[in-house]
């Protein structure tokens, strides 16, 4: 880890910002979908990702919210190309209409920055069935995924130029339940911690950016996918939080949290930074290349959520 400032082997640390990792780089022409975008560190990745050329699709839940951050941007950067586009990612059938309203665009898709998440929620299901931690954090992204592969092929068959799928994760991978991911107890309430839970959804994210990464690579695609931890933003992600949990928390926040532009340091330099060209399959923290738990790293688990996560998307 290369906290307090100290530069990893990238030549970045914890205390870099968004601007910072992507000083200096033209994304003119590029295009990048980035969920989540209405808020937090989604928002400054839209926001430094568009200062740098790149035309933003915002992926956003919330309409309202979604256009005035693009109002902010625009109104900062004048040049920058935004659209922004409803996605709930609790629900299978919005992320299939965002694909299709997506394809409508008739743009190219260069970047796929899957950014939203919940954290530690109450138990409920979402409108598929499925516990709402595992079906957003997750299944949605998976679902979305999947769903704009064959576009990102394209692209970068036709330009020849790299696609990059970069996939928000958490060192919270590392605190789940004691198998990892509970395929027969995912939607069981008796059983249910959120935070472990939680925990569950963010390993499977990184699960699922490695063995994209293995399959793309086999199959000779020019498309990396890598995961990342953002580090610890006080941001709405904490919404669910009780109040004590949150007055202690910002007690010691100014020592341990990272501001926004921090926080969306790495995701930035995965999507952009010409040092992660061709690199996939890896897991990034500070902006340097790290290793996850040894259950992240588990291929064969990682197959099994593949199958399980297709098996559920496609019915």
């Amino acid at each position: 880890m290369w906290l307090f400032g100290r530069n990893g082997p990238s030549g970045f640390s914890s205390s870099s910002t968004a601007e910072e990792v992507t000083q200096g780089i033209d994304g003119t022409g590029l295009t990048a979908i980035v969920t989540g975008a209405s808020s937090g560190i989604g928002a400054e990745t839209a926001r430094v990702l568009a200062l740098r050329g790149v035309r933003v699709v915002m992926a956003v839940r919330n309409i309202s919210n979604g256009n005035t951050v693009k109002e902010a941007i625009v109104k900062e950067i004048p040049s920058a190309k935004i659209d922004v586009i409803e996605l709930d990612l609790s629900s299978m059938a919005a992320v299939r209409k965002f694909a299709s309203e997506f394809d409508a665009l008739n743009i190219p898709l260069n970047i796929l920055i899957n950014n939203a998440g919940v954290m530690a929620t109450p138990f409920s299901l979402s409108q598929d069935g499925w516990e709402l931690q595992f079906a957003t954090n997750y299944i949605g992204h998976f679902l979305l995924t999947n769903l704009l592969l064959e576009k990102m092929k394209s692209t970068s068959g036709s330009s020849g130029i790299e696609g990059r799928i970069v996939i928000l994760s958490s060192e919270g991978h590392k605190m789940t339940y004691w198998d990892g991911i509970r395929f027969n107890k995912i939607n069981n309430p008796a059983e249910y911690r959120s935070y472990l839970a939680y925990g569950q959804s963010k390993l499977a994210n990184i699960l699922h950016a490695n063995e994209l990464a293995r399959r793309l690579k086999e199959e000779g695609a020019n498309i990396t996918v890598n995961s990342l931890h953002p580090g610890v933003i006080m941001t709405n992600l904490f919404r669910y939080q009780n109040s004590f949990v949150n007055a202690a928390f910002g007690t010691i926040a100014r020592f341990v949290t990272k501001t926004v532009p921090q926080g969306a340091a790495t995701t930035c330099y995965v999507a952009m930074n010409p040092e992660v060209k061709g690199v996939t399959g890896k897991y990034f923290n500070n902006s340097n290349i790290c290793t996850p738990s040894s259950k992240a790293l588990d291929q064969e688990l990682a197959k099994k959520l593949w199958d399980f996560s297709m098996n559920i998307t496609q019915a």
